[in-house]
Formats: structure tokens, sequence, C-alpha cells
């Protein structure tokens, strides 16, 4: 009797252990303004990637109330600095941690200037439904206000949300919640920098309260064909801005640079001045793959309508503004060349 006694305790003290148990939260820092430093309370300038990650974690101690806290340093740039071997080198990091039994979720502290292409890169390549959180400040942390430490506490809470998981990679930013396809930076320098401007923020975090509203419904993460252990380098893919009275010279130095693939976000609904056009199209013949999307900042480019797409041989790239096709096509081009898959990807991601 007594060791059936000794037991049930047992087991009812682990179970009450298993339920207080904190979930364990790996943030990984790669520089920018939330790990920056200025001189000055009260003036702009400062230098970013100035703070280790040891430092952003000590700012926030209550952070470790409501998870078991590691940090990493993958790098300590500006994220206008940012770059694929960094790129290649987080993917596959997050990729390896989220594989382990005693890692719930992954936050990572980013740039805000290309905080938008790192995340989306991550939404097509890591193959998780754990919680993985972008987060970043646009103040930085000498600032009087500075917003770095809520947003990290918001990042973590989001990160440790059981409604978090498989809601591919979200980025975390003056309480709310974004996708990382839909989100984008629509403000130079206000803490309110972050928009999902063709479908909306999916949900909210407020003093660490976290409420979606809504869910990402294209493909990514785990249900991607992209596969991170897998690729080690990224086909080059240019961007080119149309503009009234364009000509031909930046497509004809993109092709001769090598450029495996072209981005062009033109006027309107995705349309190249004509010059341009031609040789865009002249690219394409030469393997060039050219896909259309819209210097607007908002909306769908559409196949076929002002330009024959089909004659000219181009892509469109649905609603993904121009920063983010050219990840998506640079992924695509690791698998394949025809047009018709690319086009595809392009509808499914």
């Amino acid at each position: 009797m007594n060791k059936l006694l000794k037991t049930v305790v047992s087991f009812a003290f682990l179970g009450t252990s298993l339920l207080m148990a904190k979930p364990n939260i790996t943030i990984l820092a790669t520089g920018g303004t939330i790990a920056g430093a200025g001189d000055s309370a009260t003036k702009s300038a400062y230098s970013a990637g100035a703070v280790t990650v040891d430092k952003l974690i000590s700012a926030v101690p209550s952070i470790n109330k409501m998870a078991n806290i590691k940090g990493e340093q993958i790098s300590n740039i500006g994220s206008q600095e940012m770059n694929n071997k960094v790129w290649l080198k987080l993917a596959k990091r997050v990729n390896e941690l989220l594989k382990k039994d005693d890692v719930d979720g992954v936050v990572i502290t980013h740039g805000t200037d290309t905080m938008e292409s790192t995340s989306y890169f991550l939404d097509l390549t890591v193959k998780s439904k754990k919680p993985i959180v972008f987060v970043g400040a646009m103040r930085s942390g000498s600032s009087m206000s500075a917003d770095g430490p809520m947003n990290i506490y918001n990042a973590v809470s989001v990160a440790i949300n059981k409604q978090s998981y498989g809601k591919g990679v979200v980025v975390v930013m003056n309480d709310e919640i974004h996708s990382a396809r839909e989100v984008t930076k629509v403000n130079t320098s206000n803490v309110n920098a972050f928009s999902s401007v063709n479908t909306g923020k999916i949900g909210t975090v407020y003093y660490g309260d976290v409420h979606y509203y809504m869910a990402p419904l294209r493909k990514h993460t785990y249900q991607t064909e992209f596969n991170i252990e897998k690729i080690n380098s990224l086909p080059r893919v240019d961007i080119l801005y149309g503009h009234a009275n364009d000509s031909d010279v930046f497509v004809k130095a993109a092709v001769k640079a090598g450029a495996k693939g072209i981005i062009h976000a033109g006027m309107g609904n995705g349309n190249p001045y004509p010059t341009t056009q031609t040789a865009l199209a002249n690219a394409v013949k030469e393997g060039v793959v050219v896909a259309r999307t819209s210097r607007v900042g908002s909306g769908r480019t559409n196949l076929h309508g002002e330009v024959d797409d089909a004659k000219y041989g181009f892509i469109v790239t649905d609603n993904l503004n121009a920063q983010k096709a050219r990840i998506l096509l640079m992924l695509g081009l690791t698998k394949t060349h025809d047009k018709k898959e690319l086009q595809k990807m392009f509808f499914e991601y």
C-alpha cells in the first residue's frame, strides 16, 4: 500500500512539474537598430549592431520568468548589410535548432531595413511548425523611449503561445503580429513602421497578451519544396525599377553581370517602358527569367493585362513586392528554370 501511495505521489509530482515547466526559447541575434547604441538619448545618430545578444537578453529580465532563454550571435550588422551568406547560415541554424525536442521556438532579433526579406526567406526554407518570430526596433537601445525591450518581450510572448504553432514565420513589431509573406516596411523612422498592406496583420500582442485573428493561407515552412539543408548558394536575381523615359541600360547590365533572373518593378500593373520591355524580352531569349511586379506598393500584378506575357515570355509575381519576389525567384531557380513551374510557385507561395 505504501509503495502504491509513493508511486501515485511520484506521478502527481511529475505531472505538476511538467505543467509548470517553462518553454525553451532560443534568441538568435543578427544586429540592427535593436542592437544599436548611440551617444545621446535625444539624438538620432547611432551605430547598428553594437550590442551583443547577452546584453539584449539582460535588458529584458522579465522574459526569463516565462521561458528558459538561450542566446546565440549569428551576426552583428546593420540589416542593410544583410547578404546570402548570413541568410543561409541563419536558416540552417534555425532549422537545426527546431529539430531539437528541447527547443520550443526561436526569436530572431534583426534590423528593420531587410527584416521583411529575411523573414520571408526563412518562411520558405525552414522545415518546422514551431514558432519562428522576427523582432526589431525603430529606436536604438540608448534612445529615449526605446521600443526594443517591449518588442522583445512581446516576441517571446508570441513564441511561447500555442496558437503560434503552424503559422509560419511571423514578425512582431509595435504590438502587432504579421505574416512574413505579407509584411513590409512602410515608414523610414516611425515606430509604427510595418504593415501588411494587402491583407492586414494576423494578430496583436499587448504587454505579452497574444491574440490571433487570421492565419496565412499560402504555403510556408514545412509545406514548401525548398529544403535549406540542400541549398548552399543562391542564383543572382536583380531588381530593376521602372520609370517614365526608362531605358534598356540596366537590363543589359544585369544580363552582362550574370543575372539568372530579373524582377522588374513596373509602373501601374507592372508595366515596363517600351524600350525596357524590348530589352526584357531579349533577356528572356538569352535564358534569363523575367518576372513582372509593380512599384505601386499594394495590389496584384496580373497576367496578360496591357503586357502580353505569353508573347514576351514573362511571368508575374501575384501580390508580392519586388524584394519578396526576388527571394521566391532565387529559391525557385534552385529547383527549375521552367517558366510554367516558376509561375505556379508565385501563385502558391
